[in-house]
């Protein structure tokens, strides 16, 4: 098993913010919601906590609170985002096993999604910026060419 241990304090800091990123880029996709869409964030983890044992890599990642860095803007947040989520599963990828990168990239979604849908927009559930958003972390989670 792969755990906390094994990253550089650089490379941690890489894959710590991934999940917080996608949430970010979630709830910056369209306007409202803010308030919901933090606390849905936070609700996340608290939530991944209660799964604990199923991957120490996830477990320490939920143990720390959820960090990632500010950017200028939401263009800004989602270029710099995606770069940090593909490095992020890049580093997973060379460090992790099969399963915990595959465990990785369903959390970060799963936040994104959690937060996407802490506040409706327009009538939906997901609005169309955020659907947009969700396709582009899962894109990035997913590409063999980061």
């Amino acid at each position: 098993m792969t755990s906390k241990a094994d990253f550089t304090e650089q490379e941690w800091e890489v894959v710590r913010e991934g999940p917080p990123i996608a949430g970010l880029m979630a709830a910056t996709a369209s306007s409202g919601g803010t308030f919901r869409e933090s606390w849905a964030l936070a609700k996340s983890f608290v939530a991944a906590r209660q799964q604990h044992g199923e991957s120490e890599l996830l477990d320490a990642l939920v143990a720390e609170k959820p960090h990632a860095k500010r950017y200028g803007s939401s263009e800004e947040l989602k270029q710099h985002g995606l770069a940090r989520l593909g490095e992020a599963v890049g580093l997973l990828e060379q460090k992790a096993s099969t399963d915990e990168v595959e465990a990785y990239r369903r959390f970060t979604l799963a936040v994104a999604e959690h937060v996407a849908e802490a506040h409706k927009e327009g009538g939906t559930p997901i609005s169309p910026e955020e659907r947009e958003a969700l396709d582009a972390i899962a894109e990035t989670l997913n590409s063999p060419d980061r």
